[in-house]
Formats: C-alpha cells, sequence, structure tokens
C-alpha cells in the first residue's frame, strides 16, 4: 500500500512553541468560553432519550412515534425500514430521527428521495413542523451546495444528477415507498445502493408483497451481509413471504432492522372507522345496455370484457370513450354504432344522483370522491357544478405545483375533492373525515391507501366511508366476495395481505380477474367469486383462532 503523505503547519507549531515557552495565552478567555458552551450544546450527555423533542414543544408525538425514532438511534444506529401502516405517521418518525442527529450534530448533508408527487409535502413538513431547512431540488441547483435536498429519484437518478451525486459523502440517506426498490436488477436499486450514506430509512408499509427475497434486496441496502448472500437466502429461507413469520432466526435478523407499527398496537384506535355500502340499482334501459355491451365484448379478452362493464358501472362518458375507440381501432364503427347511440341516450348516472343526494345530506363537510377513470372525473365535476357544490380535481398527469394547488383549493375553496388512483398515495387530507368510493378498486391495498388519506396520524373525527355499488352488475359481486364474505374494510391489511400469501394468491386483484377469464358465465363467475370469497373467510377464522390460542 502507498505511503501516506503527511504535511506539517510549520507556522502553527513555531507559533504554539513560542507562545508555550513565553507562557502567553493561545486564545482569549472569552472566545474559548463561547467555543465551549457551543460545543457542549450539540453534545448530548447520552445517547438514550431524544434531545429533540425539548426543540419541539409545537409538536405532539405519539408513543410508538416517539419509540420507533429512540429504536432505530439507539439499537438500530440509525439504518431502518420504517414499515407502520398507512397513515400511522412514517414521515413524523423520519423526521424526528432527522432531526435528533441534526441536534447531535451527527447529520449535515442529508438526500431524501421521495416520489415526484410528495416532494414539495416533504419539505413543508420538515420545515414547519421540524424547523429542518430542507429544499427542494430544482433545475441547475449544484447537489453540493444544499445541506438538506428533497427529490424524486426519478430527477436523482438521470445524468449528470447522478453523478453528482455518486460524488457526495450524505451522512442521512431517506427513500419514500421504498418498496418500489424491491427488485434489486432494477437502476433504480443499483443508483440507491451506490450512494454513500452513514444513516438509512427506508419508508415502506409494504417491503414485502410478493416475495420473500425483496425484503433481503431491502436489508442489503440498510446493512449488507446481514442475511448472507443472495444464494445463501434463497438456500436457507426459500421464496415464500410466510418465512418471514414463521422461521423465528430469519424474523429475529429482520427486526433488527425492521419496525412496524399497526394501528391495532397504536393509540390512533382513538378515532373510529364508519363504513357504509350505498346499493343503487339499473333502470330497465341500463340493465339492457349492459347486458348487451356484456354479448358484444365476449369475444375479446376478459381484461377488455371486464373493463367495458366497470365502466358502465362508473359513467356512460367512461364506456361510451372506451367503446369509441375500440370500434375506430379495429374498424368495428358499423356494427357497435347502434349500441354506442344507445349509451350516448342514457340519463344521468345513477350513481351521480346519488353523489349529490348524499353531499347534500353532509352540509358543508369536505368530502373526497375516488373513482377509477378520468372521463368519470370530468363528468362528476361539471354535475356537481349543475347542483351548486364547488369540487376540483386531482390526477396523476398533474406536475407537483398543481397537486399542490389542488389540495390547497380544495382544503380554502372547495367542498369536494374528486381524485383518480393518483390520490390514492401521499397525499394528506386529515382536514376531511368523510370518503366515497364511487368506483371500488380490486386491490385491497388501493383500498387502503385510499382511507389511510383521510384516516391517520392528525385526524381528529371519525371517518366515514361510503362505497358505492349497483346490484345485478359486476359490482355486486366484488362487493359481495370483498365486504361481505372477507370483511375487507374492517381489517387490517396487513392481516389479509397474510392470509392471501397462505393461500399463494400474490395478488386479489389478478386473481379476480382469473376468475372471470376462466367462468363461461356471470353465474359461473358468481359461484366461483363465493368460493373464493368463503376459503378467505374460513382461513380468516382459523388464523382468529390461532393467535387467540397462542395470545399474539
Amino acid at each position: 500500500m502507498a505511503s501516506i503523505k503527511v504535511e506539517k503547519d510549520q507556522n502553527f507549531i513555531e507559533h504554539l512553541i513560542t507562545a508555550a515557552d513565553k507562557g502567553e495565552n493561545l486564545s482569549s478567555w472569552e472566545l474559548f468560553e463561547m467555543a465551549y458552551h457551543a460545543e457542549k450544546m450539540r453534545i448530548s450527555p447520552d445517547f438514550s432519550g431524544l434531545t429533540s423533542l425539548h426543540y419541539l414543544p409545537h409538536m405532539t408525538f405519539l408513543e410508538h412515534q416517539v419509540s420507533t425514532a429512540e429504536q432505530v438511534i439507539e439499537d438500530m444506529n440509525g439504518r431502518a425500514i420504517l414499515a407502520d401502516e398507512v397513515g400511522l405517521g412514517k414521515t413524523i418518525e423520519a423526521g424526528l430521527i432527522l432531526k435528533e442527529y441534526m441536534i447531535r450534530g451527527m447529520v449535515k448533508k442529508a438526500l431524501l428521495l421521495v416520489p415526484a408527487s410528495l416532494v414539495n409535502q416533504w419539505v413543508k413538513e420538515l420545515n414547519e413542523k421540524f424547523y429542518i431547512p430542507a429544499i427542494s431540488y430544482r433545475k441547475n441547483y449544484p447537489w453540493d451546495q444544499y445541506d438538506i435536498i428533497v427529490s424524486s429519484l426519478d430527477t436523482a437518478k438521470k445524468t449528470p444528477h447522478r453523478e453528482d451525486i455518486l460524488d457526495i459523502d450524505y451522512d442521512f440517506l431517506l427513500i419514500d415507498e421504498a418498496h418500489k426498490l424491491k427488485n434489486h436488477k432494477t437502476k433504480n436499486y443499483e443508483f440507491v445502493r451506490s450512494l454513500k450514506k452513514k444513516y438509512c430509512l427506508l419508508l415502506s408499509a409494504t417491503p414485502v408483497q410478493n416475495k420473500l427475497i425483496e425484503i433481503f434486496n431491502l436489508v442489503s441496502i440498510l446493512k449488507p451481509g446481514l442475511l448472507g448472500s443472495y444464494d445463501s437466502f434463497l438456500e436457507q429461507f426459500g421464496k415464500d413471504r410466510n418465512n418471514l413469520k414463521d422461521n423465528y432466526y430469519l424474523k429475529q435478523l429482520i427486526q433488527k432492522v425492521m419496525i412496524r407499527n399497526t394501528r391495532k398496537e397504536t393509540s390512533m384506535n382513538q378515532t373510529s372507522r364508519h363504513i357504509e355500502t350505498v346499493w343503487m340499482e339499473f333502470s330497465e334501459e341500463e340493465k339492457n345496455i349492459y347486458n348487451d355491451i356484456y354479448s358484444s365484448t365476449k369475444s375479446l379478452s376478459s381484461f377488455t370484457n371486464i373493463t367495458y362493464l366497470r365502466e358502465l358501472c362508473s359513467s356512460r362518458e367512461a364506456c361510451y370513450l372506451s367503446l369509441q375507440k375500440m370500434a375506430a381501432d379495429e374498424e368495428k364503427t358499423d356494427s357497435l354504432q347502434p349500441l354506442l347511440d344507445r349509451i350516448g341516450t342514457l340519463p344521468h348516472h345513477v350513481k351521480a344522483r346519488k353523489v349529490v343526494e348524499l353531499i347534500q345530506t353532509f352540509s358543508d363537510e369536505k368530502v373526497i370522491i375516488f373513482t377509477e377513470y378520468r372521463a368519470t372525473q370530468l363528468y362528476l365535476q361539471w354535475y356537481l357544478q349543475q347542483h351548486g357544490i364547488t369540487s376540483v380535481p386531482f390526477r396523476g398527469g398533474f406536475k407537483r405545483g398543481k397537486k399542490d394547488w389542488m389540495r390547497q383549493l380544495f382544503k380554502d375553496r372547495a367542498q369536494v375533492l374528486i381524485a383518480t388512483e393518483a390520490g390514492g398515495e401521499g397525499i394528506n387530507l386529515q382536514f376531511c373525515n368523510r370518503m366515497i368510493n364511487y368506483d371500488l378498486p380490486w386491490n385491497p391495498m388501493r383500498l387502503e391507501q385510499r382511507i389511510g388519506r383521510i384516516h391517520r396520524y392528525g385526524q381528529e373525527k371519525d371517518v366515514y366511508i361510503y362505497n358505492f355499488a349497483i346490484r345485478d352488475t359486476i359490482e355486486e359481486h366484488i362487493m359481495s366476495l370483498l365486504y361481505e364474505k372477507i370483511h375487507m374494510f374492517e381489517q387490517v391489511i396487513g392481516h389479509l395481505d397474510d392470509i392471501l400469501a397462505e393461500l399463494k394468491i400474490n395478488d386479489l386483484e389478478s386473481e379476480i380477474h382469473s376468475i372471470y377469464k376462466e367462468s363461461a358465465s356471470i353465474g359461473e363467475t358468481k359461484i366461483k367469486l363465493d368460493n373464493l370469497g368463503e376459503i378467505i373467510r374460513h382461513s380468516q377464522i382459523e388464523k382468529d383462532r390461532e393467535e387467540k390460542k397462542y395470545g399474539n
């Protein structure tokens, strides 16, 4: 190894020797005393407890948030996966950890990589709640000139940003929605793994979604080698994610780097979740068109066929536009034109009429409406306006600034926010406590993300969820499965995830699509969905018995 060259400051040494020989002071007592007290303020006498709490008197932290921050700092050396359920305050925990390290003088440079739609929200919360001088990255900002910078991962990984960031030694790195790094073969994973960091937090409500190897990949970002090599991990623990729960040794290893708080275990249960199913019926004309769409598109893929039926259950506009596009693309305009003409003459949708009726009973209370389709979103905004109800849209195509603007307009001016699925991730709406699921998602996690927008840390009122469904349609089948059979709306989502994993069902939505694809008729579909619901319900009962038996 090459020798290390040490250069001496000869002037300093000569000055020191002269001052020592003559008994002179090396510095004034005032300067020394100031430096001494400044350093004393930065250093905590021990490493137990949080010094930062004294500097944030305006904040009220929940017990699980404080204990999580303490555990990360005291026991995990600042490298951890924060895996709380949606709405329990992972952002608060992360901000508290960062603030503690900054007060102790252990973090100066920090990089936070979050979804693009959440960059401004992160900056706002760090500034206003924690007095942390964070900024969001802007074009031509020099990465090394700002101490606390928040950016999207997509921006950070691109040239020339990538090269600049990889040259910086960060004291603190945070990745929000870290489950998106589950695949070690992606450029995102490779980039994050290459970053130089002293402390690192990965935030995700679902660190293990399908395969056990996903948790290995996340842990390898934090503490490479803790779970062995990729091959040895697969050989020892396999691919079944149930091993994370069943294998005691693996569970102990993961607990060294992961903390998961559930709603059931925390004081967040102080606000209740009230669920109501709102049933409606199509008119005779709408039923006929629904059946004709099923017959006319049956020759297409099951996914396409199901999509048209779901769209008609949402709005005539959504269904009309999709069928019109399909007719033009496949040169079937002549055969489908009579059906399109009939759809165009349908009256206002039964769901839209019910939305107005329901909102008018809320007085001036805020309401968020979730729909699956942009055409329905535009229709609802127009229809609400006709009845004197103010609303703003929220969707994935909006740029970051416009999303922030829509949220602020909803908070200060409009009564209703009409969101497509983009609103199910990240946006915080604690000032609203009523939600209408105009179109129900088939994926349990997407539903929980929606509800988590209002039933979360900071919500002071009970929340009310209204789930719309039309009888004798595909929606009734799904409602029967998700609500009546497996009580999805009341379940802790992680609980249901465990059950699906035990049944080797990776994705409930895909399973439902498979049932429709393999069924020869609507009646056969209903029977298969009922059977699936009974199997899941039976598994839930067995799981509850097992937990009671062992006191878990």
